[in-house]
């Protein structure tokens, strides 16, 4: 990643604005060479009827942090980033509290970025494990 961490953090906060991201109240909250973290609030605003978190909302939460995790390792003046695939596994439920989406990169090519996003609740059990393809696009109007 070429910005401190600082900087990562505020850039993807800030660009979160009036977006779904703001709507699910996701905060990115750590980064590293290879990964980003952010949360988001388990409360009735992200669960599904039967009172736990939405699968959806697990998936909102994977994409959101994975696909912010591309724009470090591309020229964002002349490139761009889209999800052409997610999948996900939820593996436990949850019904109010915190949980984290810890994007990890696992393949970083020129045009195709894989990356393994983890979503764990405070205690660290992994609640879905999901897998994010980005395509990396060139720009049309720079």
């Amino acid at each position: 990643m070429i910005m401190d961490k600082v900087k990562i953090l505020q850039y993807c906060n800030e660009f979160s604005k009036n977006t779904l991201m703001e709507t699910l109240k996701i905060e990115f909250i750590d980064a590293g060479e290879d990964f980003l973290v952010a949360k988001m609030p388990v409360n009735s605003a992200v669960h599904q009827p039967m009172g736990l978190l939405h699968g959806g909302a697990s998936v909102a939460l994977a994409e959101s942090v994975g696909s912010a995790a591309s724009h470090f390792f591309i020229d964002a003046k002349n490139q761009e980033v889209r999800g052409i695939e997610i999948s996900a596994n939820h593996l436990k439920s949850i019904r109010e509290g915190i949980v984290f989406g810890t994007a990890r990169v696992i393949h970083k090519g020129k045009s195709i970025h894989l990356w393994e996003i983890k979503i764990t609740d405070e205690a660290g059990n992994l609640i879905s494990l999901c897998k994010l393809t980005n395509m990396v696009l060139t720009k049309e109007n720079k």
